[in-house]
């Protein structure tokens, strides 16, 4: 077997080897009429590469199923589950096939927090270190709104000549989460953020949008700074 180079390239310490970076996003939900069904994925995606490239660390690609609340009906998801079975399996060949010991799992899409009370499990069954990243989510703001427009401006996914309609919350019931009264009754912040669409409407900032993306990706190079720290 070749002798790995393990300090050659641009990296920020040879054991940043041990570490890899995923995506966990949403392929198949309504995001309005301006957004792609997979914005998510693809902020997921951007957040997690760009890490990787700045750190050195490995990109793991991203994880395809996604879950969802059943209040919140805008899209094609799986069982929490399913998608923590697929989680694990992905991180077991990873770990197989790469010789990783931790893992940031960079998450943009808000239907998949209730899997951080699964980590445990998954550290388990695959031996890895695990973070649950969440900071854009926990940034972007209502979903499909501001936030979600202007980073997908920066990523060149927006279809600018529906953005007057993203508002529509009538129409396009997903938009802050506006139509679905359960998941509104139960989160006071999902209620706040369909609310405030409502009065206030959208907009799209590409430096909103690049601070956003700057806020998620720094956080993440601090996960992968701390895994280096850690034995």
């Amino acid at each position: 077997m070749a002798e790995l180079r393990y300090r050659a390239g641009n990296i920020t310490n040879p054991r940043v080897h041990k570490i890899g970076i995923i995506a966990l996003g949403s392929h198949l939900e309504n995001h309005g009429p301006a957004l792609p069904i997979d914005t998510d994925a693809k902020i997921g995606a951007h957040i997690a590469f760009q890490s990787s490239l700045l750190t050195g660390a490995k990109f793991l690609g991203i994880i395809f199923p996604a879950y969802e609340l059943d209040s919140i009906d805008h899209g094609v998801h799986v069982s929490l589950d399913v998608l923590k079975k697929n989680v694990t399996a992905t991180l077991n060949q990873a770990k197989e096939f790469l010789d990783i010991e931790k893992v940031v799992i960079v998450n943009a899409h808000g239907g998949n927090i209730p899997l951080i009370g699964e980590l445990w499990d998954i550290e388990d069954k695959t031996g890895l270190t695990i973070t649950f990243n969440n900071k854009v989510i926990s940034s972007e703001g209502p979903h499909g709104g501001s936030g979600e427009l202007s980073m997908a401006k920066v990523l060149g996914i927006v279809n600018e000549e529906e953005v007057i309609n993203q508002a529509n919350v009538n129409e396009y019931e997903e938009i802050g989460l506006y139509g679905f009264k359960k998941a509104r009754h139960d989160d006071p912040n999902i209620d706040k953020g369909a609310r405030d669409i409502e009065e206030n409407g959208v907009y799209v900032d590409e430096e909103y949008g690049n601070r956003l993306f700057s806020l998620a990706i720094n956080s993440v190079l601090l996960d992968v700074s701390y895994g280096l720290q850690k034995k």
